[in-house]
This record gives C-alpha cells, sequence and structure tokens, in this order.
C-alpha cells in the first residue's frame, strides 16, 4: 500500500456513518408574486448578514462518491474569501489542512507529506468532497446566508414559504406560524454545467443554523451533515490563519490525483497515486491544461 493510500485508509477507519434522513419537502408550484418579500428576506438574513469572522467545530458526518463518513474540523473564515478547514484525528497530526485566501488554495496532506499548492479553492474542495465551495460560499453556507437576494423577483406559496432568486440559486425562506421569525430554511445550487444541489439548515440558534445538510441531486455524489458547536462569531483572525507552512519534504500532488485516490474517490479509482510516478496528469492544480489556476 502506498503512502497516500495508507493515509486516506486512516481518514477512512473514521468515516462510518450516513445520513439516512429524507431532504426537506420543498414546496412545489411557481406560486404568485410575494410583496412582502423584502421584509421576509431582511428578517430570515438578520443574524448571517452581521457574521464577519466565523471559528467552530464541524461535526461531518453522511456520504460522498458512495463512501460514509464521519468526522470532525476545525473551521475559520473571514471575509472577503479566506478559509481554514483542518480534518483533526484522535491521534497524531490533522489528517488534512485546507487553507485559502481569494481564487488561491493549498491543502497539506501531513501523514503522507504531500500538498496540493495554488489551486482553486472551488477544485479543491470538490475534488475532497463533490462540493464545489470557494471561501466566500463557504463563509455564506456555514451561516445560512443569501448573498444576492432578488426579493422583486420571489414568490409566495402558500402562507408560510417564499421563494427567492439568489443569483443563479434559490432560496426557501420558511416561517413557522407558531413561531413568528422568517428562516433560510434551505438554498438550491445550480452550478455552470447544471450541476444541482442544495443546502439545509436547521436547529438554529441566535438566528444562525446549527445543523447543515448538503445534497447532490445526482444521486451518491455526497450528502453531508454538518452540526456546528463552539461558535465563535466576529472574533479577529490574524492573516497567520490563512497561511500554511508547507514541509520542504512535501511533495506534489495534482487535483486529479486527489479525485483517484484521495479519501473519497470514485469506487476502483482508490490508490493509484504514487509518489515519484513520473510526470503529473494534464489538468494541473488549477484545473487548466498543463499550467495552474
Amino acid at each position: 500500500m502506498t503512502p497516500l493510500a495508507r493515509a486516506w485508509a486512516v481518514l477512512a477507519a473514521l468515516l462510518t456513518v450516513s445520513c439516512g434522513v429524507p431532504l426537506m419537502k420543498l414546496p412545489p408550484g411557481p406560486g404568485r408574486a410575494a410583496p412582502d418579500a423584502e421584509d421576509a428576506v431582511t428578517e430570515a438574513t438578520l443574524a448571517c448578514r452581521a457574521v464577519s469572522t466565523l471559528t467552530a467545530v464541524v461535526a461531518v458526518s453522511g456520504s460522498v462518491r458512495g463512501h460514509r463518513m464521519r468526522g470532525h474540523l476545525l473551521a475559520g473564515l473571514a471575509p472577503p474569501a479566506s478559509a481554514r478547514l483542518e480534518a483533526v484525528a484522535p491521534f497524531g497530526p490533522p489528517l488534512f489542512i485546507f487553507v485559502a485566501r481569494g481564487n488561491d488554495a493549498t491543502l497539506l496532506l501531513p501523514r503522507d507529506e504531500r500538498v496540493l499548492e495554488h489551486g482553486r479553492p472551488d477544485d479543491v474542495l470538490e475534488a475532497m468532497t463533490g462540493v464545489p465551495l470557494d471561501a466566500s460560499d463557504l463563509r455564506t453556507t456555514l451561516t445560512g446566508c443569501a448573498p444576492a437576494p432578488d426579493w422583486q423577483g420571489a414568490r409566495q406559496v402558500g402562507d408560510d414559504w417564499r421563494v427567492v432568486p439568489d443569483g443563479p440559486n434559490e432560496v426557501y425562506l420558511r416561517r413557522n406560524p407558531h413561531a413568528a421569525p422568517w428562516r433560510l430554511v434551505a438554498a438550491v445550487h445550480r452550478g455552470a454545467a447544471g450541476a444541482e444541489w442544495r443546502a439545509e439548515y436547521r436547529d438554529f440558534e441566535n438566528g444562525l443554523p446549527r445543523t447543515i445538510r448538503l445534497a447532490s441531486a445526482e444521486s451518491g455524489r455526497f450528502d453531508l451533515r454538518l452540526a456546528l458547536s463552539q461558535v465563535d462569531i466576529n472574533v479577529p483572525l490574524e492573516a497567520d490563519v490563512f497561511r500554511l507552512q508547507v514541509p520542504k519534504s512535501a511533495q506534489p500532488i495534482t487535483i486529479d490525483e486527489l479525485q483517484q485516490s484521495g479519501p473519497f474517490a470514485a469506487p476502483g479509482g482508490r490508490g493509484q497515486a504514487k509518489r515519484g510516478d513520473g510526470p503529473p496528469p494534464a489538468r494541473s492544480a488549477k484545473g487548466g491544461q498543463g499550467s495552474p489556476d
């Protein structure tokens, strides 16, 4: 077994449970114009719009590309587009460390002494987890916010649902008749290539969700449950949090190698990447043809 495969085996040993819960039933039908949409959006996003920085422990469970998983991440997020994720283990160094600033991301695999540098954050996270999020999107997703809601195009479906365009996506607001405030309870994301996935939000505390589910419309791609704890909001984060000292001994890994032999590679793909296997595939860390992103 290669060192990379051994590192993934440690992670796979910790990743052992799936969500197994039906997705939220979103309201069907086109609905009608929603004249109160601006007030509903303002109320539903009041808390998340006040978030600048966020740190949290994130318990992750579910499945990626058919692999069951459970683990813990330490997350740090800051505007406009900085992120740090560490996958902690019961013993030894982190399983991985991901840092991103703007459009530049680094993924370090300390146990295997491998590193992916200067990748697009969304490409790196998609290769790891299936979820195409950059650092800015990650902060929006973990706070349950809508970056560009268009309440003029909002629709009312029944008395307790509002559906609001948010760029290429749609967010779903719901109001419990017995608990007045509007909540942003789901967001349906549509990628440029037509791929669709959703985020669902539950267990609100002080207007922010503590349980988040990310699920792909494509069966088997990803279905993840994130439970946030030890959440700190608007605590200053130094720039060094989003920098990573890469050991000189670390050997490069490409996006293709990460997809083919990472912890959540498609069945049959794991174990293909080896140190010193000659030139990397044509697709580089940034997704271009032989050049970075």
